[in-house]
């Protein structure tokens, strides 16, 4: 296991796929404005994207996916939209995306690593690449080779927010664009959140993620929308959810917060708190049980039977 997690981050380039790697853009027709009104891309050009020398994304103006093929001997039809952290501001392309999308191919899973809007669109533009992902894929689950009941979302920090909106908004007027494909359902089939940020209320609410979301002075109602336990019913999808006891910046309750609110609703859910690993840990080794919570999605994922052909639960 320990070399298992260490060499993820290799695994990509050698594995045999069914395809490369294909970057789709996720608004061809033209990326919808923002609404929110202190939002900077409502005002003019937000100038070129960024990417540092960690794979860290920022400054997003083309929404994409980046479509990572199943191991070419285990495809099962299983889809996942990758949503990467990084606290609205730039996204963990590499530690987030791209290595998640390695172990999840080794599991015959295809991938499509969301490239989202950030701090400099705000709210709604995040949930509407989310769902625009979604609904792109399940209307061409053929062409990508999945089954269009078995489309999920994981997302780590504010990637895992992004997921949880997606899982509890995806009906929502402002995941709408009025677009053709809107008609589409875009309700995932499950979600696996890691680490995730859930409120935008105090005292457990991550500030820099809700101020680059929201704005500085958000309405006491956009507070209650996108605290995203707030918005769970019967009809959200079943979640998993992994954290750490010790994580500074994202605390542990958040995601108690939203599996008590699955629990309510009657949604299967599991929850694993583990005592060592701080925010962000990404599959990084040596943090004790925690360094093993991709075998323990594998065994959730595997328990609903999405890692075979069969029909999932």
């Amino acid at each position: 296991m320990k070399r298992r997690l260490l060499l993820l981050a290799t695994l990509l380039p050698m594995l045999t796929l069914a395809a490369p790697p294909t970057t789709l853009t996720l608004w061809p027709e033209g990326t919808p404005a923002a609404r929110r009104a202190d939002a900077p891309a409502a005002r003019g050009d937000l100038g070129p994207e960024r990417v540092d020398e960690g794979g860290r994304i920022a400054n997003v103006s083309l929404p994409t996916l980046t479509i990572v093929p199943p191991a070419v001997d285990r495809p099962n039809g299983t889809a996942v939209i990758l949503c990467p952290g990084g606290g609205y501001t730039f996204l963990s392309n590499a530690r987030e995306g791209q290595q998640y999308a390695a172990w999840l191919s080794t599991l015959g899973v295809t991938t499509f690593i969301l490239k989202s809007r950030l701090q400099e669109w705000g709210h709604p533009a995040p949930l509407q690449d989310v769902l625009r992902a979604i609904r792109l894929v399940r209307s061409r689950a053929a062409e990508f080779g999945v089954d269009p009941k078995r489309i999920g979302v994981m997302g780590s920090s504010a990637g895992g927010h992004l997921a949880a909106s997606a899982s509890t908004l995806f009906d929502h007027a402002d995941g709408r664009t009025g677009a053709a494909l809107d008609a589409v359902n875009a309700r995932p089939d499950f979600a696996v959140l890691v680490y995730p940020v859930i409120t935008m209320t105090d005292p457990t609410a991550h500030a820099g993620s809700r101020k680059a979301l929201l704005g500085g002075s958000p309405s006491a109602e956009l507070l209650t929308l996108m605290s995203v336990e707030k918005q769970v019913t019967a009809a959200t999808p079943p979640t998993l959810l992994l954290h750490t006891q010790r994580d500074p910046a994202v605390p542990a309750d958040n995601s108690l917060l939203y599996f008590q609110a699955l629990t309510r609703a009657g949604v299967p859910a599991e929850l694993y708190v583990f005592e060592q690993g701080g925010h962000g840990i990404g599959m990084v080794d040596g943090l004790g049980t925690a360094s093993a919570w991709p075998r323990r999605a594998e065994d959730w994922l595997r328990q609903r039977g999405l890692l075979n052909k069969e029909a999932a639960r």
